[in-house]
């Protein structure tokens, strides 16, 4: 096996000025960029020249937002991985926590500063933005699931 190519790092450097730990970036790009079904732990850390253990981090990270998943192969003793389908709208639906959890800090910071102190409209523009993705968030993602 060879490294990730030019697009796939590019999508991976991306992905970490987006806020993704290098090496899951890494290990995402791969499973992305691969023609084959699905990858081994050893394969992509192969790939990459990079540690089993940094795999292994990787990989429970991407597993556990859902955007990749453990699959059978038979024949094989190895856990096989590859990446999910739907998994952009899975990702964005675990978002909906986030958002929850962004609404209530605002919240929680307006309860402290009052409404009509500068903070407080600040903080109040902050939750009006959250209330807004929650109630649109869902029905973004069901657009894009009759579309496909």
């Amino acid at each position: 096996m060879s490294a990730l190519s030019d697009p796939a790092e590019r999508l991976a450097l991306t992905l970490t000025q987006g806020g993704m730990q290098r090496m899951t970036a890494r290990v995402l790009a791969a499973l992305l960029f691969t023609e084959r079904d699905t990858l081994t732990a050893g394969e992509i850390a192969e790939t990459l020249t990079i540690s089993s253990g940094s795999v292994s981090t990787a990989l429970k990270s991407l597993t556990s937002v859902g955007l990749i998943e453990k699959v059978p192969a038979p024949g094989s003793r190895r856990e096989h991985f590859r990446f999910r389908e739907g998994a952009w709208a899975t990702l964005m639906s675990e978002q909906n926590q986030l958002v929850k959890v962004m609404r209530e800090a605002a919240e929680q910071g307006i309860a402290a500063t009052g409404e009509d102190s500068s903070a407080g409209r600040r903080l109040a523009e902050m939750r009006d933005f959250y209330d807004y993705l929650w109630r649109e968030l869902p029905a973004v993602i069901d657009r894009w699931k009759a579309q496909r």
